[in-house]
């Protein structure tokens, strides 16, 4: 119990990705007086824990027991080979008493994102071969692989199918399965603390890479440069390198052409918005998991609305699942059209290349003046209202946003700073602004 609670309060300090990479595996084998023993996968892990958490553990065990005992670090691969087999028997019988399961760092994974769940169209189709290819160690796609789509369309799912299915089928693989985000912070800790080689080690030793969202790495040239050598050492030594983005590699902006060139190095595809059959095949079986009975009609019908970001489907039948309770009735045409107005609008008919172009006319420009390099305020100033509006007005990632300038996502964000705080500053640009609003909603939201 104890420990317990020594472990909930590294939980609150540390937070839930570092928690769930490095803390989560530690088994508390005793805890006395003035010895902790804590045990670990193996040394490798032990070693980047002592060298990295060591203090926050000591800290809230003093914290906690008002004493500082001494911590001890066992790995399992430093145990006898009796009691290792004990362990190996008591939790995790499919493996052979003498073979140590490799350590494996995973982000927190959606049970249901397996590839039973996965509902496969022309959209896909390649994205799920080849990770269900990879996964089961089969490089007819190649050992590296980069996936790009738009949000909600079904990357992260396929990346953690494919983590849920190395677990379960090669707990032996050493899996490193993270963000872009969470590799930057990773990277930046191990500066703080002295303990690159450390870094380098865990991630040049992976048999499986998996890094989501690539476009985070944008203009963080030393994480670039450290993710550059780890491809290289995986690369050349045959091992499996999966990759996704917003954007193909070739797009991405303030990424290295030599960090891009090892992005594009294997089997690049992407999966676009689904038709609206495979629509419906998803809505279906998020239907049937939800225990909801719809008719084929209804569900067509639902599909035909849903546009872009296929997350939308479980809020839709979530809503309509409450209001079949409420009413006490079967869902009809009616019920479906009051669930979605709320969640599928008509913002969703609007996408920046129509604010931009809209905007243009209103100052008597022409759109291509927007897409251009230049910076006088005549044109900089249209081309930051329209991006401000296509941030309100649209659910399109700043990403996108930014490709409908010929400009990247931090331009976007620059531009809606720059609105915001005009807005509340200038009164003149305030009611500049109220009656652009006004005409965009008459226009295209009446």
């Amino acid at each position: 119990m104890t420990w317990q609670k020594i472990d909930k309060r590294l939980h609150d300090k540390l937070g839930a990705s570092i928690y769930n990479l490095w803390i989560t595996p530690l088994q508390c084998v005793s805890f006395a007086n003035d010895t902790i023993e804590l045990r670990g996968p193996d040394r490798f892990f032990c070693s980047w824990v002592m060298d990295n958490y060591m203090t926050d553990i000591q800290a809230a065990v003093k914290d906690y027991t008002g004493r500082q005992p001494k911590i001890i670090f066992k790995a399992d691969d430093e145990l006898p080979e009796t009691a290792a087999s004990q362990t190996a028997a008591k939790s995790e019988q499919l493996c052979l008493p003498t073979i140590n399961k490799a350590p494996t760092f995973v982000r927190t994974l959606n049970p249901r994102y397996v590839f039973d769940e996965f509902v496969v169209g022309d959209c896909n189709a390649i994205a799920h071969s080849a990770c269900h290819a990879l996964a089961e160690g089969d490089t007819s796609f190649g050992r590296c692989l980069y996936v790009s789509s738009s949000t909600g369309l079904g990357k992260s799912h396929l990346t953690h199918a494919v983590a849920h299915y190395i677990l379960e089928n090669a707990p032996g693989v050493r899996l490193n399965y993270l963000s872009a985000q969470q590799l930057t912070s990773e990277m930046v800790n191990s500066i703080q603390k002295h303990k690159m080689e450390s870094f380098k080690t865990r991630f040049q030793s992976s048999d499986v890479l998996m890094l989501e969202d690539l476009q985070a790495l944008a203009g963080r040239a030393k994480t670039q440069e450290e993710l550059g050598s780890i491809l290289d050492i995986l690369m050349e030594s045959g091992k499996t390198v999966i990759l996704t983005g917003v954007q193909p590699p070739r797009e991405l902006s303030n990424i290295t052409d030599g960090v891009r060139s090892r992005l594009s190095s294997g089997l690049i595809t992407t999966i676009t918005e689904p038709d609206t059959a495979t629509k419906a095949a998803i809505i279906a079986q998020k239907a049937r998991g939800l225990e909801i009975t719809l008719s084929e009609e209804l569900v067509w019908h639902i599909a035909e609305r849903i546009k872009g970001d296929m997350r939308q489907v479980k809020s839709a039948l979530v809503g309509i699942k409450a209001k079949m309770a409420l009413q006490g009735r079967e869902a009809n045409t009616e019920m479906i059209n009051e669930v979605m107005a709320n969640i599928v609008n008509q913002l969703k008919a609007l996408d920046p290349a129509m604010i931009r172009d809209y905007i243009a006319r209103q100052f008597k420009l022409q759109p291509e003046e927007l897409l251009s390099k230049s910076r006088k305020k005549s044109v900089a100033f249209p081309r930051q209202i329209s991006m401000y509006f296509s941030r309100k007005y649209t659910q399109n990632a700043l990403s996108e946003i930014g490709r409908a300038f010929n400009r990247d996502h931090s331009t976007v964000v620059h531009s809606v700073r720059v609105i915001s705080k005009a807005i509340n500053n200038d009164l003149s640009i305030q009611g500049q602004m109220k009656m652009l609003d006004q005409k965009i909603r008459a226009k295209f939201l009446a």
